[in-house]
């Protein structure tokens, strides 16, 4: 039996900090969907369409398929037959709110289980909400996301 993972999340964009988690993760299952969250209340700098481009893009080769979902991970999971889902952690503060996560998904679903993985060291201050606003300032993004994702910030800001 094939052990299936979700890795679900913004990734607008992708960082590397998200790849290093997924890969690091695939060691751990036979294969990931990525999941790319569509949540109304959040407001996104790519439309759900590029963010999964730029992760098909970034993740060729990798055993990971690229989807998208709205509503309850829980409920995704259950139709994708996913038994787990992939966290990343970067510091204790991300620990608090998806610890909390974690208790609601296992109270929504017994059989889905959390794992938690930390983000190497090189990564732990990389966010796609900090690369957003290098990018927006015309910074070389070198390390923190992959040449394409990099391509696809600077179309956005036209530098």
């Amino acid at each position: 039996m094939t052990k299936l993972a979700i890795y679900a999340g913004s990734f607008d964009p992708v960082t590397n900090g998200h790849l290093d988690v997924l890969k690091r993760a695939l060691k751990i299952f036979d294969k990931i969907i990525i999941a790319v969250g569509e949540n109304p209340n959040k407001k996104y700098m790519f439309t759900a369409n590029e963010r999964m481009d730029m992760l098909k893009n970034v993740t060729t080769g990798l055993n990971v398929e690229v989807d998208h979902f709205s509503g309850l991970l829980v409920d995704f999971a259950k139709e994708k037959k996913a038994t787990a889902l992939i966290r990343g952690l970067r510091a204790v503060s991300d620990f608090d709110y998806e610890f909390q996560g974690a208790l609601m998904n296992k109270k929504l679903d017994s059989n889905v289980e959390t794992v938690f993985i930390m983000t190497r060291g090189m990564y732990s201050y990389l966010s796609a909400s900090i690369v957003k606003e290098a990018a927006s300032l015309g910074a070389t993004l070198n390390g923190m996301v992959p040449g394409y994702v990099e391509k696809k910030l600077k179309e956005k800001f036209k530098h």
